[in-house]
């Protein structure tokens, strides 16, 4: 629809009257106003679910996240596992239980510099091959 405003040249208010020319007056406002008014129309057939909460959220109290650490942090960390009492060192071999230090997996950034034995509930499969390529082993 081509535009009227050079019809109104020299008319003030353009056919609209003093009000409804400014701003977005005639169309209603700007952005999500009116959506419950002169734009439901518009709201319920492109996005009827604006208004509302949808779906369904789990508690956080019954949401728990894995406790991680990766194989480098581990290997930089062993000596103080020994100290802390989750891990004994037999000769160059460090045997380390994650699970009661309260590590639920292992996941493979970085590099293993020693043989370790390593207990875990859960491991990735780069964790795993770094372990064993440094000597050690793996048990879940």
């Amino acid at each position: 629809m081509p535009s009227r405003t050079k019809k109104f040249r020299g008319y003030r208010t353009h056919g609209r009257g003093k009000k409804s020319g400014r701003g977005a007056g005639i169309i209603g406002g700007h952005g999500q106003a009116g959506l419950s008014k002169t734009g439901k129309i518009g709201m319920l057939k492109y996005d009827r679910d604006h208004f509302g909460r949808h779906g369904f959220k789990r508690p956080q109290c019954m949401v728990e996240a894995n406790r991680t650490i990766n194989v480098g942090e581990l290997c930089e960390q062993a000596d103080r596992f020994v100290s802390l009492g989750f891990a004994s060192k037999d000769g160059d071999v460090y045997t380390i239980n994650l699970s009661e230090a309260g590590i639920d997996k292992l996941l493979g950034n970085g590099n293993v510099c020693r043989a370790m034995k390593v207990t875990v509930a859960e491991i990735s499969e780069k964790a795993r091959s770094k372990i064993v390529e440094a000597g050690g082993s793996v048990v879940e």
